[in-house]
């Protein structure tokens, strides 16, 4: 491999400086996801249709176009990091959340079809800062 500077690089590729500064742990994932929601703030964004009541392996293959899942396969440095595509499985995987949690950020039966990506970023947010105590750990095992 040849070693080559950041400038040599830039004559050949779009070398993007944020890249090398990945966001390891979920914390940080998930404020990059509500950062990336908060650029366009009224940005309406599709929700995922009955996720609750979809059999596990259905749940995981789940996609809408233009939903809170794609805004966050849309960055760079997430699909670098290892996110797949924009499906409600890679999603849980990706990010570290619980059926229940993803549900919250991205399921219609809280906002009707759309969502505003504002919206979708405060319930990011509020995934961040749940606690896994016995009642998190209940509602997880019951809901799904």
């Amino acid at each position: 491999m040849k070693h080559q500077t950041l400038d040599q690089l830039h004559a050949v590729a779009d070398v993007h400086a944020e890249a090398t500064d990945l966001v390891a742990t979920r914390s940080q994932r998930l404020e990059r996801w509500a950062k990336l929601l908060e650029q366009n703030p009224d940005r309406r964004l599709e929700a995922l249709t009955g996720t609750e009541y979809k059999s596990p392996e259905i749940r995981e293959k789940m996609r809408y176009n233009d939903s809170p899942l794609t805004v966050a396969f849309e960055d760079p440095i997430f699909r670098a990091q290892g996110l797949r595509d924009d499906t409600y499985g890679e999603a849980r995987r990706f990010f570290e959340l619980t059926d229940w949690q993803l549900h919250e950020i991205v399921c219609h039966c809280h906002v009707g079809a759309t969502i505003r990506a504002r919206w979708a970023a405060s319930r990011v947010r509020a995934a961040m800062s749940e606690r896994f105590g016995f009642f998190a750990w209940l509602r997880g095992t019951f809901m799904h």
